[in-house]
């Protein structure tokens, strides 16, 4: 790739509008959240996964990442995924979003089966897709760094259509929950060759891994639907034309999701970063994305790092907002209470 192709392209609102029309957007937001549960469960007993939850009032984090996919395509261009068993919480949000750009996944078969399915609605409708993966449970405090990185896979997606450009946030402390990524240059600016993944090391291994410049994978993905789909093909190609089949009956016949409603008990487990992404090291790219406040809000720990980084960064100046949706810094702090309360008994 020439160095050229890595610079940031000027401003032309025509060739970026075109360039809108094949970038896709696609929100994983059939999460259960379950390591989140002690914070997401309400008074009455109701385990509210966490995408449909705010941090600090306001907006669901579901609802932030409608925006953040709205900063490289368009509202018709945004497919999300959403398990069939959350629909009380998702039909309200998504209801701006065409119907067909909602895939509903009849259960958890792990994230790499919950990736591919929206995908193949992307490609049956759009052959030639350029596709943005964006988790729907994270937290960004700085909204307009991480854009800019988004912005920039791309454009280097759309260049060279052989990639799968990862995004990848610079540790702020060492981290044995998350999985980091190693690239063959450390600091680099420009997208960098992926040499391997490392899932949830060791403390020792942690700490050499943030010493040496790896990042921490932040689930963030950029490529060509092709170019997904070729990950998958190269280990799963029976689930590939098994999925591609269902999806394509589907959309012949009256009733949605039939074929996909039984194959799916079929399909085995799969996740993505361990049986699709290790291994096919050499088709992979990362960019390091400056410091955005980036959270997975994973376990109530790092929802205090969180709140605390929020506070720290001013992002809650002014009053907060009226929400319908469940206040995670509300339950964090009636989860203190009842702690020090049981502590005092």
């Amino acid at each position: 790739m020439r160095e050229a192709d890595l610079e940031p392209v000027p401003d032309d609102p025509r060739r970026a509008e075109r360039a809108r029309g094949n970038t896709w957007a696609l929100i994983l937001a059939a999460g259960q959240g379950t390591r989140l549960r002690s914070l997401t469960t309400t008074k009455e007993g109701f385990a509210v996964p966490k995408q449909f939850c705010s941090l600090c009032g306001g907006a669901s984090l579901l609802e932030e990442t409608l925006s953040r996919a709205e900063t490289v395509a368009t509202r018709s261009h945004i497919v999300t995924v959403v398990a069939a068993e959350h629909r009380r919480w998702w039909e309200p949000t998504l209801w701006t979003l065409p119907g067909e750009n909602i895939v509903v996944q009849p259960q958890n078969k792990g994230t790499a089966t919950g990736l591919l399915l929206p995908l193949l609605h992307i490609l049956r409708r759009d052959p030639n897709a350029t596709v943005a993966v964006l988790p729907s449970d994270h937290l960004v405090c700085d909204e307009s760094v991480l854009a800019g990185t988004l912005r920039q896979a791309t454009r280097l997606a759309r260049v060279d259509r052989r990639w799968v450009h990862l995004l990848g946030a610079e540790p702020v402390q060492v981290d044995t929950e998350l999985g980091y990524i190693v690239p063959e240059k450390a600091g680099a600016v420009a997208a960098s060759t992926v040499l391997r993944f490392v899932e949830k090391p060791a403390a020792a291994v942690a700490q050499e891994l943030v010493r040496t410049g790896a990042l921490l994978n932040m689930f963030i993905m950029v490529a060509t639907a092709r170019a997904f789909l070729a990950l998958y093909a190269h280990r799963h190609a029976p689930v590939v034309a098994q999925l591609t089949e269902a999806v394509y009956r589907d959309c012949h016949t009256p009733l949605d999701s039939l074929a996909t409603d039984r194959l799916y008990p079929t399909l085995e487990t799969l996740d993505f970063s361990r049986d699709i992404l290790q291994g096919q090291e050499s088709t992979l790219r990362v960019l390091k994305v400056a410091d955005c406040g980036w959270s997975d809000l994973g376990t109530p720990e790092r929802v205090a790092e969180a709140l605390a980084r929020h506070e720290a960064r001013g992002t809650r100046a002014g009053a907060i907002p009226e929400s319908d949706h469940l206040n995670l810094e509300a339950q964090h702090f009636r989860q203190r209470h009842l702690e020090a309360a049981a502590a005092s008994a």
